[in-house]
């Protein structure tokens, strides 16, 4: 096995998984109905985080795109100024708000962002002191056409970002991807290669490729990287322009579904067992048995 230099495989060369802060914790996945008013979908954003605080949640997950309808037309008129916070960003001024006061971390789904004139698909990570800890812009833009189906060019207004994005938290090392993301595993597999203990992709899969690939999706990335997988979605509205799948899940390290839930509004709560992920990769030592003689996988950013 050493002739297959295994450590060449990932270039450069993969971290050893970090020592997590905490070993067991409890993540809430939040699934929430998304109205087209903005004032109501950020109070309602915010007594889900609360909730799902007061069940014991240390990590909160929220969908993609919740403080606004899911459409190119919507995009620019919900953006928002992160940077400048404050009433230029009441999205995210909440999140920090209540990721201090209640001490939990907060994946803060995504939102429309606005950065002079780009529009971007963005996630803000919020420790429990309340800080902006990451920011994700949204990688892959969901640009699909299936006949008869869907059509979507999210090109038409938004930027794609530019950066992988994994932050260190009180909860562990996180990888983030949003929604379509999701599909490229070459990303996921960077974000193992630096040493990431969950994925979270905060998404909104549709009825066409949501029965299809969405949990398809999270049991590979989360098999292929042997780490947790945690998504969410915002819940169905069949009215809505754009509607979308459900299904807010949580996977282990085995592909298994640990948690997860139907198309309605939910707040899911499960427990992540870090310790597993040293368990499972010693089982299956997927690290050791890679063949860097034949094949690389280079992380640019790195």
């Amino acid at each position: 096995a050493s002739s297959f230099n295994p450590e060449q495989a990932r270039v450069p060369s993969a971290l050893p998984l970090p020592a997590p802060p905490l070993t067991k914790f409890n993540i809430g996945l939040c699934q929430l109905s998304v109205t087209s008013d903005k004032k109501r979908n950020i109070s309602h954003a915010k007594k889900a985080i609360e909730e799902a605080a007061s069940k014991g949640a240390k990590l909160v997950l929220l969908p993609e795109i919740w403080n606004s309808p899911y459409s190119n037309d919507s995009f620019p008129v919900y953006a928002e100024e992160i940077d400048a916070g404050g009433d230029a960003s009441p999205s995210t001024a909440m999140l920090s708000e209540v990721s201090k006061r209640l001490k939990i971390t907060i994946i803060g789904g995504s939102i429309p962002e606005r950065v002079g004139d780009r529009l971007y698909n963005t996630c803000c990570v919020f420790g429990s002191d309340g800080e902006l800890k990451a920011k994700h812009r949204k990688i892959h833009l969901f640009d699909i056409d299936i006949p008869g189906k869907i059509t979507f060019m999210e090109s038409k207004t938004l930027t794609a970002g530019e950066t992988p994005t994994i932050v260190d938290t009180d909860v562990g090392r996180i990888g983030i991807g949003i929604c379509y993301d999701i599909r490229f595993q070459e990303l996921a597999m960077i974000y193992a290669a630096r040493g990431a203990h969950l994925l979270c992709y905060p998404g909104a899969f549709n009825m066409t490729t949501g029965p299809l690939h969405w949990e398809l999706l999270q049991r590979a990335r989360a098999t292929d990287n042997q780490l947790y997988v945690a998504t969410c979605s915002p819940a169905r509205d069949s009215g809505a322009g754009y509607t979308a799948w459900g299904h807010s899940t949580l996977v282990g390290p085995f592909g298994e579904v640990l948690a997860t839930t139907e198309h309605e509004e939910a707040i899911i709560i499960a427990e992540i067992d870090y310790s597993i992920l040293e368990q499972r990769r010693t089982s299956l030592p997927l690290n050791r048995q890679r063949r860097g003689d034949l094949y690389q996988l280079v992380d640019v950013q790195r």
